[in-house]
């Protein structure tokens, strides 16, 4: 065991070392916010010492107390015994330069769908303006709903999950970043609390682990809300409620944005009949669009292919229903990520 550097005064980058060393050997699962034992160290480091996450390369040479040295390494220690996020351990994830409040009631926000929203989903929408109306389906902690505030000034969002917990953390994140004059909290399954309201964008990081993914999360991760996990056998559980619906609550050349993990090659196997567009993601994640005039074209050709076999299928509205109850018993309906 390494000893911690407790005992005399220290650097921050000899903190920082100290605990990539600690959790390498701990052997511990990261994702929500970073991807390696330097990063998370370096974070947790600075969160401790109340430095800032962008601090130049200089600051690993600055001098702490042993004091302050001690605190560092408690986080530490709390992060290898407990297993716990480093997000639920400060109370805080970041998306780009925007800070969120999270705890255990909702999902650690990761998105690559965040990413887009920094550039405005450019060039798929090109007058940010004409974004009058805006949905962040399966919410989570809010952040996806708040981005879309930020990139789009003119917009009124809704945000929507099934979980009346994560909403109260929607709201807490809602109410710092002053936004609560746009942005409107609703507690549905799916669709469902809409009544028929259609939008100019809707967003979504849906429950898109496969049930063979979530028997095989490591500790971290079970931290989070199963429901906002949870996809179904093959993860697209709500990915086809969303698809089934989504047509019903654009309007016309609305677009619909949803982020599936790395399920592309599920998604695609699925719906061959869907002209699915993948956009390009800093972190690789499989981010797909569709506007409303090529959901509801597929559909029709859908209906006409099932007409000409023989076998009209059941009708959406049910089916849809059907498949977010089965979601919900295993675990999950509309809701988070990443929210």
């Amino acid at each position: 065991m390494t000893r911690a550097p407790t005992k005399r005064a220290g650097t921050v980058g000899g903190l920082v070392r100290h605990g990539a060393r600690r959790f390498r050997a701990a052997r511990l699962a990261y994702g929500h916010g970073t991807t390696n034992a330097r990063d998370e160290a370096a974070y947790l480091t600075l969160h401790a010492l109340e430095l800032p996450l962008d601090a130049p390369a200089q600051v690993l040479a600055r001098r702490v107390t042993v004091r302050d040295a001690r605190r560092v390494v408690r986080l530490f220690e709390r992060r290898i015994r407990e297993r716990k996020p480093a997000a639920y351990l400060t109370g805080e994830a970041w998306l780009g330069d925007f800070r969120f409040h999270v705890d255990q009631r909702a999902i650690v926000p990761r998105s690559h769908i965040a990413g887009l929203l920094r550039d405005r989903l450019a060039p798929w929408i090109l007058d940010v303006g004409r974004v009058r109306t805006a949905l962040d389906l399966c919410t989570g902690s809010g952040c996806l709903a708040i981005l879309a505030a930020y990139a789009f000034p003119r917009a009124r969002i809704d945000a929507t999950d099934i979980s009346a917990a994560a909403l109260v953390v929607a709201r807490i994140n809602v109410r710092r970043h002053r936004v609560g004059n746009r942005i409107r909290l609703i507690r549905s399954e799916g669709f469902s609390a809409l009544r028929g309201k259609r939008y100019d964008l809707i967003v979504s990081n849906p429950p898109y682990v496969t049930d063979a993914a979530m028997r095989r999360l490591p500790r971290e991760y079970r931290y989070e809300p199963r429901i906002a996990l949870a996809g179904g056998g093959d993860g697209l559980d709500i990915v086809r409620v969303i698809l089934a619906q989504a047509a019903r609550h654009l309007k016309p050349g609305g677009l619909l944005v949803v982020e599936v993990g790395t399920g592309r090659r599920r998604v695609e196997k699925a719906n061959p009949r869907l002209p699915l567009t993948w956009l390009d993601t800093s972190g690789g994640g499989d981010v797909f669009l569709l506007t409303r005039e090529q959901l509801a074209a597929a559909a029709r050709a859908t209906r006409a292919w099932s007409a000409a076999a023989g076998h009209l299928p059941r009708q959406v509205p049910g089916s849809a229903r059907a498949a977010t109850a089965a979601a919900a018993r295993r675990g999950r309906t509309a809701p988070a990520s990443g929210g």
